[in-house]
């Protein structure tokens, strides 16, 4: 439990950090390429409404709408410009302050913008602006690789750094994750040792009240409060192996891992659910496959397979079903264990492995059981590195499925 705590702090960590890392950096280059475009629109303009051409006072007019437009405007900048009349003939071109672009490139580009009938745009590196008159159509483009080239170089630079910054972090998180989770850590290890001391202790005097019980029937003979102090004895022994049991299988120690034939195992442990399933009416199927063999906790795997048909028979109701099926499916052995219910909300099927949850204080008292079952079969399930599920179709029904991967000696 505790890695996979500190597995899930590093994910949520880095995850957070690149979803900042990625806002952050998202709007500073929407703003710089926003920046770009303004100040390519801005010369444009000016473009437009001079026919074309830029003055050596062009930068005033220009600097007032963009400032960081400089006083080398009309001589750094590197635009053309055509003219094409409405029966799509080129009138006009004007190349003089461009040398990247012969008059085949121009038209060609003007001739694209015309059938797109946008008034801004990109063509390759040129931003271009349409103006329609009496005659026709005049096009401007305006050359603005050095505007975009240097976003694009902040862009890429940014990424990287961004990328560098990121593992930095994964790195420090990784390094510090297990000295931030230590006293969770502490806590958890010390609950679970108070739980397996305290069963042990719990033990002796169960044992104790157990034989005396046993030695005041004898002297006094049977009555009915004698009858309840034993119940409740024994259901207190379970309840504290049970919690012994679960302690030790959250504490990952080894397990004693054997191939054994899987099938086998399943059928003999639903033998004894099947005849009692016939002695409360309940209907019960199995659809085993036969010859399945696993690599895991023999005992273990008995106790899960044991505790969900329990569970089934239990909570199946009056003149039930319950299904069980094992097969085998890809490299996995998914179990399956189907039975029907009084009532069962979908929203309760994620709490159903928590330790001691009821769907009901009725079923407490109808079944004498205390919730802690299906907690063990997830704890199991987990030890042998698999996933189990409950579901309900129609609230009136209740299906876990166990995925358990095979593994090899």
């Amino acid at each position: 439990m505790i890695k996979k705590l500190r597995i899930k702090f590093i994910v949520i960590s880095i995850s957070s950090t690149i979803l900042v890392l990625f806002i952050i950096l998202g709007v500073i280059n929407l703003l710089n390429y926003r920046e770009a475009v303004n100040r390519s629109d801005v010369v444009l303009e000016l473009l437009l409404d001079n026919q074309g051409r830029l003055s050596k006072d062009s930068y005033k007019i220009a600097r007032k709408k963009n400032a960081a437009i400089t006083p080398e405007l009309s001589f750094e900048s590197r635009y053309f410009s055509v003219f094409i009349s409405d029966n799509g003939e080129i009138e006009e071109m004007d190349l003089g302050k461009i040398a990247a672009v012969d008059e085949e490139t121009a038209e060609k580009y003007a001739r694209k913008v015309k059938a797109s009938s946008e008034e801004k745009g990109f063509i390759s590196n040129y931003r271009y602006a349409t103006e329609n008159t009496s005659g026709g159509m005049r096009i401007i483009f305006f050359d603005c690789a050095r505007y975009m080239e240097s976003f694009e170089q902040f862009l890429v630079t940014s990424i990287f750094v961004s990328a560098f910054g990121v593992a930095a972090v994964f790195a420090l998180i990784v390094g510090l994750s297990k000295k931030a989770i230590e006293p969770v850590s502490a806590s958890y290890e010390k609950q679970k040792q108070f739980i397996t001391d305290a069963g042990h202790e719990m033990k002796t005097p169960l044992t104790i009240i157990d034989a005396d019980t046993s030695i005041l029937e004898m002297e006094y003979g049977d009555n009915e409060w004698l009858q309840d102090i034993q119940m409740q004895t024994k259901k207190m022994a379970r309840l504290t192996n049970d919690l012994i049991y679960l302690s030790r299988m959250e504490e990952s120690q080894k397990l004693q891992m054997i191939d054994f034939p899987f099938s086998d195992v399943v059928l003999e442990v639903a033998q004894s659910f099947q005849n009692l399933a016939v002695v409360q009416n309940k209907k019960f199927t199995m659809n085993v496959e036969p010859m399945l063999n696993f690599y895991g906790d023999e005992n273990a795997i008995r106790q899960l397979i044991s505790i969900l048909l329990d569970n089934a028979v239990k909570y199946s109701g009056e003149n039930g079903e319950i299904r069980l099926s094992a097969e085998k499916k890809g490299r996995n052995i998914n179990i399956t264990v189907f039975n029907t219910a009084d009532y069962m909300k979908k929203e309760n099927t994620e709490y159903l492995f928590d330790r001691f949850y009821r769907t009901d204080a009725s079923r407490n008292s109808q079944t004498g059981g205390y919730g802690i079952g299906l907690s063990i079969a997830k704890a199991v399930t987990q030890a042998h590195n698999g996933r189990i599920t409950a579901s309900t179709e129609d609230e009136k029904s209740l299906q876990i499925t166990v995925i358990l991967p095979k593994k090899e000696k």
